[in-house]
């Protein structure tokens, strides 16, 4: 006998997790509407070719590969090394995010589309990842890009979708992170090395992980001085507030094109005058995010200090995403909504309301045959209503049926008992409250539940 299991890194959801879980997804949604958004959906997979070369040499390694069908066994034997056999025997892969699928898509209905083009996709990913607490191989993106716009409006109203989200989730103490990948350029000019930029920002994007003294380790593998890692080290040393941070930035890079540049974005983001947000994004230096196609405004949402979780969210601005694919020039900006790890951060600090626990409003009690029938004919006006109902499936003791609506978490029962019959009325039970009362059988339908 096969002992069951699934994959490490993948979950099952039972019904109280997947309406928790639905409880986030329709609020991220109808946020995304709200805000002008249209829905897409992509293939679970990609051609291989699609996504390698987009997320960086880290981000390439945790692809998921699926293998061809055919004589691979053939094919592997001709392979002179793992590159060149992965190669041979895998064209298509699992999708990494949903931005490269995304530019993808555009690419190919570019004369249909009108631009400036606003997609939310809400799908699962996959990583090859090592599975931790928060971290798992199979996960759900929500993102929201625009593209075709150049406009520093977008940036604004997508951090704003995030602090609507974050609001209505309840979430307090979470943290908006912003920075500007023309900083992090800057930066590389200003050590001499503007062609390490990707391995300067991949190291300083693991400052979380590994601390500064990892960070500067990897520095000095990557090539850079320890004069070049002195100035790296005193840039993401820079503290204050927003305003006092941009004006050490201006100091600093008061000689450089690109720096004054990104500066800009960033004051323009932080006080263009147009929104106040219920959390104030925190300009950070630290923010580096590893993946290549950034080239303006990134961003990271922080869980809130007290539950260890780390980033639930994060994107950017890419100047020529598409141009990966044949269609240069075409800006854009997106942003993602890590949901498993939002679920975690909401299940820990007890968020999540009562309602989205629920699924069944009224319980009918089985009684017998009689009151059965009388009990099928109101449960249907009340799902006619959109009030979620059903008969308890065969005639028990009610001990039993109570105990059903108990473990449901089922609010409401009603009973059709033999003098209810006789008298043409219902007897309601609220099992929050205690309290029963009986009521016409006319009136059913336009009672509270």
């Amino acid at each position: 006998m096969i002992k069951p299991g699934i994959p490490k890194g993948t979950r099952d959801f039972g019904p109280v997790v997947v309406r928790k879980r639905n409880y986030i997804f329709q609020t991220i949604r109808e946020t995304f509407e709200v805000f002008g958004f249209q829905p897409l959906e992509t293939p679970a997979m990609e051609n291989l070719s699609t996504l390698t070369g987009k997320y960086g040499e880290e981000g390439d390694k945790l692809i998921f590969k699926i293998l061809d069908n055919g004589e691979i066994f053939e094919r592997a034997q001709q392979a002179k090394d793992s590159r060149e056999l992965a190669s041979l025997i895998s064209e298509k892969a699992l999708r990494y995010d949903l931005t490269i699928p995304f530019a993808r898509y555009v690419v190919m209905n570019q004369h249909e589309l009108a631009l400036p083009f606003k997609r939310y996709q809400m799908q699962p990913v996959w990583r090859g990842d090592r599975p931790a607490k928060g971290r798992y191989r199979e996960f759900y993106q929500c993102d929201a890009d625009v593209v075709g716009s150049n406009s520093l409006l977008n940036e604004v109203e997508l951090l704003l979708i995030y602090d609507t989200v974050f609001t209505k989730l309840g979430m307090q103490g979470y943290e908006l992170r912003i920075n500007n990948r023309k900083i992090l350029a800057a930066l590389a000019e200003l050590v001499g090395k503007p062609e390490l930029l990707t391995d300067i920002t991949i190291s300083i994007d693991k400052l979380d992980k590994i601390g500064m003294d990892g960070v500067k380790g990897e520095l000095r593998d990557r090539g850079l001085s320890e004069a070049d890692i002195t100035i790296i080290e005193n840039f993401l040393g820079i503290q204050g507030d927003n305003k006092s941070v941009l004006e050490q930035l201006r100091q600093l890079f008061a000689a450089s094109e690109t720096g004054k540049k990104g500066i800009e974005e960033l004051d323009f983001v932080l006080h263009s005058g147009y929104t106040s947000f219920n959390t104030t994004p925190i300009l950070d230096l630290t923010l580096a995010r590893g993946l290549n196609y950034y080239t303006g405004l990134i961003v990271e949402v922080k869980a809130p200090a007290s539950v260890k979780m780390g980033s639930i969210g994060g994107g950017g601005r890419y100047d020529d995403l598409t141009g990966l694919f044949g269609l240069p020039g075409i800006s854009g900006v997106g942003i993602s909504f890590g949901v498993d790890r939002i679920y975690d951060v909401l299940e820990e600090l007890k968020l999540f309301p009562q309602t989205a626990q629920q699924s069944t409003r009224v319980l009918f009690l089985n009684l017998g045959e009689a009151s059965a029938r009388a009990a099928f004919g109101y449960m249907m006006q009340l799902r006619a209503q959109g009030i979620p109902a059903e008969l308890f499936h065969e005639s028990a003791k009610m001990d039993k049926q109570m105990k059903y609506a108990d473990k449901r978490a089922i609010p409401f029962v009603i009973i059709l008992g033999e003098s209810e019959l006789q008298e043409g009325l219902v007897s309601v039970k609220n099992l929050t409250t205690g309290k029963q009362e009986k009521i016409p059988a006319d009136a059913l339908v336009n009672y509270t539940f």
